[in-house]
């Protein structure tokens, strides 16, 4: 499971406001909930693009700190993809990235730096 932080100022309820129907919008209907840190995400345990088995997404709140956007795509093995779900592979890391950008105000380059900073200022992380 990742947790995405939001820009500085931002906050994850002001960029979506409804989590629910954004899910929903961007991969399908959701069919349970599942906890996580003491918060209810939402499974998409049948994705409306084939190349996910399985999402799990959801707010993770925190007290005294900015909630927090958690992520688990599971995606099929791409060999196991036919022709036509190959075509959809392109739309699903679309789907992706756009509701990562929506969620977050961040593109794949600054998730990917900001990921890279924090495991940098770990102090438990053995390198």
């Amino acid at each position: 499971m990742k947790e995405y932080k939001m820009r500085r100022g931002e906050y994850l309820e002001e960029r979506i406001p409804d989590m629910e129907s954004t899910v929903v919008d961007y991969f399908g209907p959701i069919t349970e909930t599942q906890e996580f840190k003491g918060s209810d995400l939402f499974v998409i345990g049948e994705p409306d693009n084939p190349v996910f088995e399985k999402i799990v997404v959801g707010t993770v709140e925190y007290s005294g700190k900015k909630d927090k956007l958690a992520v688990e795509f599971h995606e099929r093995d791409p060999t196991e993809l036919g022709p036509d779900e190959l075509e959809a592979a392109g739309e699903a890391v679309d789907a992706k990235n756009d509701f990562l950008l929506e969620a977050t105000g961040r593109d794949a380059k600054a998730r990917r730096d900001s990921l890279k900073r924090s495991v940098e200022d770990d102090p438990d992380h053995d390198f």
